[in-house]
């Protein structure tokens, strides 16, 4: 993989149309702290350019993309697991880890104008019901299906205690690395 490919990129300068709220930049979040100092969603660029792709083909189908968490630094995730240290939800502070690496989004589906669709669970859900074999109700399945089906031909695969966690399948190939998103 070229050195272009594993450097990091804002996932907006690839495609605009994705929209970010990341959550952990606000006290809007299971913290309800701010847990980072950027707004700017950042990954890998080989990672961001599949993201690119499954935003286009959803754009195609009148929907977007909201990011609620991309690239998080290790101090970031120390933050988080001194607040929930459940493995299930929150890793362990690794910079081998995917978010910490920069190949793991947080995210959910949305129509054109921007407006989150319904999901199974609000996101950072840390109940059975944010699992993605849980039950969902037919509009939440028809949802679902439509993301996870951009995702997976985009080249990513989903965690699966989280619907909204979505990570490179090529994301062993990338070394550890840090970035500031505010450079972006």
């Amino acid at each position: 993989m070229s050195s272009i490919e594993t450097g990091f990129t804002n996932v907006q300068a690839l495609d605009p149309s994705i929209l970010v709220d990341l959550r952990y930049a606000t006290p809007d979040n299971f913290t309800h702290h701010v847990i980072y100092d950027f707004t700017t969603a950042i990954a890998r660029t080989g990672t961001a350019k599949k993201l690119a792709a499954a935003s286009a083909t959803l754009r195609e189908q009148g929907y977007r993309l909201k990011i609620w968490d991309a690239y998080r630094p290790v101090s970031a995730q120390e933050r988080l697991y001194a607040v929930y240290p459940d493995p299930s939800f929150v890793a362990k502070p690794n910079p081998n880890f995917s978010h910490q690496k920069g190949v793991t989004f947080d995210l959910t589906l949305c129509d054109a104008a921007g407006n989150e669709l319904e999901m199974q669970t609000p996101f950072d859900d840390f109940t059975t019901a944010a699992h993605r074999d849980h039950p969902r109700t037919p509009l939440q399945e028809k949802h679902y299906q439509i993301l996870d089906q951009a995702m997976r031909d985009a080249g990513f695969f989903g965690y699966e205690n989280e619907w909204w966690d979505y990570r490179d399948a090529q994301m062993d190939d990338y070394a550890p690395a840090a970035a500031n998103p505010n450079d972006f």
